[in-house]
């Protein structure tokens, strides 16, 4: 198989499309018969960087690579950035404003999720300047 790409925008606060690009991903994903606890697991972690990118990071791009082994996603933003990775990772932590809450996000389960459904996940985040994660599912050993 020849690498797949998709690519997706995101605007800044646009809750009203949260989940489109994941769900997009998600029905790519079926149509190449990649396993289906994979493709939860993968569309769980792109789902919360996409609301993260959203309601924190003044939107961003979503690109996915898709080879016969691996998917990887590589979510970029130009937001604030995250000045404590260590805490911004701890169960509950939230940036999140009131706004955000009172809609149903900024619970603070968004990076441990990512986490805890991907394989591989590497974050580079640099204060003023943005955050880069690169989210690494493999199906094929």
């Amino acid at each position: 198989m020849e690498t797949l790409k998709l690519k997706y925008s995101l605007k800044d606060g646009d809750f009203s499309n949260a989940g489109n690009a994941s769900s997009n991903i998600k029905k790519n994903l079926k149509m190449l018969g990649i396993n289906a606890a994979v493709i939860k697991k993968m569309v769980v972690s792109i789902y919360e960087a996409e609301v993260n990118m959203i309601a924190h990071a003044n939107g961003g791009v979503i690109e996915v690579f898709i080879d016969e082994e691996k998917i990887k996603a590589i979510l970029a933003d130009v937001g604030p950035g995250i000045p404590d990775i260590d805490q911004a990772m701890k169960k509950g932590y939230t940036t999140a404003s009131e706004e955000v809450r009172q809609m149903g996000f900024g619970a603070g389960m968004g990076l441990p999720n990512i986490k805890k459904n991907s394989d591989d996940l590497k974050i580079e985040s640099v204060v003023g300047e943005g955050t880069t994660l690169t989210i690494t599912s493999y199906y094929k050993s």
